[in-house]
């Protein structure tokens, strides 16, 4: 699983398919729905429309057939639909879209899922009869060019354009990312959220440049519950202990690891996942310094600190959770201040980074420039939060200054 923060948009030009439905009891009529991802269509449990639209009010509480699948699926009146958008009517895949899963629960819709957890298409959970002979076990991008052709073939296919769109990609590989309905471990941030929110209101916590306290507060106003399960190799392993011998199985969080089930003695196999990284990371003002015991020597000396140091990237992530693990362990904030630098960019204003290509390397400015010239021109160019803009290609235009100010101090040390 990934959190919206660890997923980027990027830009790209697909396609959008226009797929005819025909209505199940007069197959002469149709409505048209467009999607980006007509391999999704093997979950589609509803179509639904605006319920102030009077093209389709009379099919409210109808059918419509599901072509490939071939089974048929309610017309449901939702909000959701813009009449405005395309033809009105949206397709409802609630195990492959975060906004049709809103959608199904208010109307209690099934939601299977039909593409696995390595993108291939397979009748995962609730999808019986949904995903055929021929489709099962492809990728889920060779389903999709499968599904159009027959699509085509059959005349559902009422019209393809090319669609400008963005899409999610994950940020460690870039691989778009696959919505999908899984069980995963969420911690309720609500009441975690609240004193920190009061804290940095009430003055009792400085986030400077101040302009980042709005995007603090606008974050944590519409914080959502936080999922802290991981599908990774590494980390922090949940602390949860399944009992399969036990009817009804049971469920067990544990310090310790448990090698016996507490309830009936059986064996007991632990939660493959792992924790997101920033959930031990959110502990770090209070773990490194002897938490939980809460009269640990450093614990006491040095909780809470004065002033964060930090990037602006990390708000969300590492600041506003710190902040918040604070109030509900030790009652109090971890530090008074967050101070926010700025961030090192290219000519195109585009942040460095090694998977970029974009970064400069120090040991290269240090043998042609001094190591001076690079601490000049970093700190003099940074100011309240202000970025520094690099340029990778032209370093004498980047660190001459640097040096120049650094000779010039050098000559004046040897005159006196």
């Amino acid at each position: 699983s990934l959190s919206d923060e660890e997923a980027e948009f990027q830009e790209e030009t697909g396609q959008l398919y226009h797929v005819a439905y025909p209505v199940s009891d007069d197959p002469s009529r149709t409505v048209v729905v467009a999607t980006t991802r007509p391999e999704t269509m093997l979950g589609d449990v509803a179509v639904a429309v605006n319920p102030a639209d009077e093209r389709y009010r009379d099919l409210v509480g109808r059918s419509v057939r599901l072509p490939i699948v071939e089974r048929d699926i309610p017309v449901i009146a939702d909000e959701y639909a813009d009449p405005a958008f395309g033809t009105g009517v949206v397709k409802i895949t609630p195990a492959h879209d975060a906004n049709d899963f809103e959608v199904g629960r208010r109307h209690g819709l099934a939601m299977p899922v039909v593409i696995d957890e390595t993108a291939h298409m397979n009748e995962v959970a609730d999808a019986a009869g949904r995903v055929s002979a021929s489709l099962a076990g492809l990728e889920r991008f060779e389903a999709r060019d499968r599904i159009v052709a027959a699509l085509q073939q059959s005349g559902a296919l009422a019209k393809t354009e090319t669609h400008t769109h963005n899409v999610r990609h994950c940020y460690r590989c870039d691989t778009v990312v696959e919505p999908r309905l899984s069980d995963q471990w969420f911690v309720k941030m609500a009441p975690l959220a609240k004193p920190a929110l009061d804290a940095v209101r009430a003055g009792a916590i400085r986030i400077l440049p101040e302009r980042w306290e709005a995007v603090y507060v606008n974050w944590l106003e519409g914080i959502r519950d936080w999922n802290i399960s991981r599908q990774l190799w590494w980390g922090h392993r949940v602390p949860v202990w399944y009992c399969d011998a036990c009817q009804p199985p049971n469920v067990f969080a544990s310090r310790d690891d448990l090698t016996a089930c507490p309830n009936c003695g059986g064996a007991v196999r632990q939660d493959e996942d792992v924790l997101d990284t920033w959930f031990s990371s959110w502990l770090w003002p209070i773990s490194t310094l002897g938490w939980p015991d809460d009269a640990a020597p450093d614990l006491r000396a040095f909780y809470p600190t004065d002033v964060l140091v930090t990037a602006p990237e990390i708000l969300f992530f590492w600041v506003a959770r710190m902040i918040m693990a604070g109030y509900e362990f030790m009652g109090r904030a971890p530090f008074h201040t967050v101070l926010l630098h700025g961030t090192v960019r290219d000519t195109n204003h585009v942040k460095m980074s090694k998977s970029l290509g974009n970064g400069i390397d120090p040991l290269d400015v240090i043998r042609l420039y001094g190591a001076d010239a690079l601490r000049w021109t970093l700190v003099s160019g940074m100011g309240l939060g202000a970025d520094v803009i690099l340029d990778p290609g032209d370093l004498e235009k980047s660190f001459a200054a640097g040096r120049n100010f650094a000779t010039k101090l050098w000559n004046i040390g040897r005159f006196l």
